[in-house]
């Protein structure tokens, strides 16, 4: 019993890092673009209600549009994938000596020559599934991607919703309880905080060094931010000079 529950913990750990990339993209383009939004809005004066809904239309809108994305990008390389190792299982079968040639050339490529060529080769023609999978790895540079296109999608929009969502929840707070506070200077904080979080994790999804990967994230969305907000700011003023 005991067993089987440390294996499902294993399992699930194991799932969260495979779909760690995702998680991370996802929650980068969440926050960014939805503190872009707000940042707008503010610069615009904008009645907090208003940016409340702004900033939710783009958290739903852009988040289910991102994992639709995800999810048909990882969907169409498999089936990309697919048709040439199809491809690869008739020419085996219909043309075996060009084939054979052709694995002869990858493998006297990488340095094997004479008997050892000729015995290499024919370990791996000797086989069908592993003739097809060597050349789909080496002559075509092809691998099949194991993680499911639907968690692909899941992991961006989950990340996306949940990590979207930080710029928006000082705004909402604000808009039940009546606050006093800075309410912009707040969202500000809170986000850079998750900009840190998610920057953090970028660094093990990439392998990549932790301060680079955070400060660059950083950079990333309040760049975005301080564009959208001056962008909001000179509308708003062209616009009523104009009135």
């Amino acid at each position: 019993m005991e067993e089987d529950i440390l294996h499902q913990e294993v399992s699930f750990f194991k799932n969260i890092q495979a779909y760690l990339r995702e998680f991370v993209y996802g929650g980068i383009d969440g926050a960014v673009t939805t503190f872009a939004v707000v940042a707008g809005a503010v610069g615009a004066n904008l009645d907090p209600s208003i940016i409340i809904i702004l900033g939710f239309a783009n958290l739903l809108a852009d988040g289910f549009s991102m994992s639709v994305g995800a999810f048909l990008s990882a969907k169409s390389e498999n089936e990309n994938y697919l048709k040439h190792r199809n491809i690869e299982y008739w020419e085996v079968d219909n043309l075996p000596q060009t084939e054979r040639k052709e694995i002869e050339d990858i493998y006297k490529a990488k340095g094997f020559e004479g008997s050892l060529l000729q015995q290499v080769v024919d370990v791996i023609t000797s086989d069908r599934d592993r003739w097809v999978d060597e050349m789909m790895k080496d002559e075509l540079n092809m691998i099949l991607e194991t993680k499911s296109p639907f968690k692909i999608g899941l992991a961006t929009f989950l990340s996306f919703i949940l990590v979207g969502f930080i710029p928006l929840m000082v705004y909402v707070w604000d808009y039940f309880k009546d606050t006093t506070f800075n309410v912009f200077f707040w969202t500000c904080l809170f986000t850079g905080m998750a900009f840190l979080f998610i920057g953090w994790l970028k660094s093990f999804a990439n392998q990549t060094n932790g301060l680079k990967s955070i400060l660059e994230t950083l950079a990333l969305g309040f760049l975005a931010a301080l564009v959208a907000y001056f962008v909001g700011d000179f509308l708003e003023s062209l616009l009523n000079t104009s009135a």
